[in-house]
């Protein structure tokens, strides 16, 4: 069934992660991959890829990413180093940084928003958009 001769496949295969209703999480994440919340997480989200929060979603905390698409609720900083795009069913109450935005109508967004500038990671204040462009490219 296995190849002892087989070569090694060393290439990391980005995870998806998912946090489903009902579930309710206390602490920092970080993933490499992408993730997906429809439960609540109260805390530190670092995700490399992709971050959809459903629409029964609900973050605490302070989020960077690479991309986000969010239709649940957000409380806390969020940096998006390419694209923030905010469903008609979302609500966001905070600070957001990011490259590009999308707002459906319906969204509800309170906060301060900068746009083009370097998503920095908000603990430690290092950039983080370069850092995600290189694992990306």
């Amino acid at each position: 069934m296995f190849n002892k001769g087989m070569a090694k496949n060393n290439v990391e295969t980005p995870s998806v992660n998912i946090i489903g209703a009902g579930t309710f999480i206390e602490g920092d994440i970080t993933t490499n991959g992408d993730m997906r919340i429809d439960g609540s997480l109260t805390g530190t989200i670092n995700v490399k890829g992709k971050l959809v929060v459903g629409p029964s979603g609900m973050v605490e905390g302070e989020i960077i990413c690479q991309n986000a698409d969010i239709s649940g609720t957000i409380k806390g900083k969020i940096g998006v180093a390419e694209l923030l795009s905010l469903k008609s069913s979302s609500k966001l109450n905070g600070d957001i940084i990011t490259n590009k935005i999308a707002i459906e109508p319906g969204a509800a967004f309170s906060g301060s928003c900068s746009m083009g500038g370097v998503v920095k990671d908000i603990k430690s204040g290092t950039a983080e958009k370069a850092q995600l462009a290189e694992k990306t490219a």
